[in-house]
């Protein structure tokens, strides 16, 4: 392995692994505190797809007129993830985004996705975002959590954004959890099918596909050049560190539900 990718992933592992086994997977153990779950990490779902397509502005044309732009094994890697988390196969066969499954998957459990959904619609730019955020009805947690990956996507170097991509917001979701949404599927008789099937596949995908043509994108990006592999360790801390109080803020949400 890269001496230097080496390093980076034994800086951010504790980081990392403290997000894989945050209480807050075993924390949810109803409809009610999966609901809570679902209505806040529906905007990081959500927020991933302007990080991706960020990465695809940045290391591949998409104006008019075309042009060649950056290495071609890099475009070939950000289109690649692209085509998978924006048209994904649907359980029903159709072609959707991992969002559009995500809110398939609210549905199903009875989630009130009009936050996120009041959110997309008004953002028609970043300086509109940033005032929905400050107005709407979001969970201040997600709000947060938004902000933080918006300006990631505006001050960051495309090296450290592929990182942030890579380590920051892939390979989070732990097997357990699957089961354990599998197991209150059957207490409760309320079908679950869709968020299973999104967070099996997004499994699949990051461990399989996604989390090797990330890493590459990573390691060429960087080089063999000390300080942008700093500055890849550094954002994707930030936004490792982003995501732990995400999901503290989840926690204490579903905590105040039961009192």
């Amino acid at each position: 392995m890269n001496h230097f990718l080496s390093k980076f992933k034994k800086d951010i592992q504790p980081y990392h692994d403290a997000i894989v086994g945050h209480p807050l997977y075993g924390s949810i153990r109803t409809i009610e505190d999966l609901k809570t779950f679902m209505e806040s990490h529906v905007f990081a779902v959500w927020d991933f797809m302007s990080l991706l397509k960020a990465l695809q502005a940045k290391c591949t044309c998409t104006t008019i007129p075309w042009k060649p732009v950056g290495m071609g094994n890099i475009r070939y890697l950000i289109n690649e993830i692209v085509v998978g988390e924006e048209s994904d196969i649907a359980p029903t066969g159709e072609r959707l985004s991992h969002y559009e499954l995500y809110l398939k998957a609210m549905s199903e459990v009875g989630c009130d996705a009009t936050p996120i959904k009041t959110l997309t619609e008004q953002s028609v730019s970043l300086e509109g975002l940033r005032t929905s955020l400050n107005v709407s009805n979001i969970p201040s947690a997600a709000a947060h959590f938004v902000r933080h990956t918006f300006d990631a996507i505006e001050r960051a170097e495309v090296h450290a954004l592929a990182a942030v991509f890579a380590y920051g917001r892939e390979d989070l979701v732990p097997a357990m959890f699957v089961r354990l949404v599998e197991e209150l599927e059957k207490e409760s008789n309320v079908s679950m099918e869709t968020l299973t099937y999104y967070l099996k596949r997004h499994i699949e995908l990051d461990g399989d596909h996604h989390s090797i043509l990330a890493e590459q994108m990573v390691v060429d990006l960087c080089g063999d050049d000390p300080l942008k592999w700093q500055n890849a360790t550094d954002e994707t801390i930030q936004s490792l560190t982003a995501r732990h109080h995400l999901w503290d803020g989840i926690l204490i949400a579903m905590e105040k539900t039961l009192h």
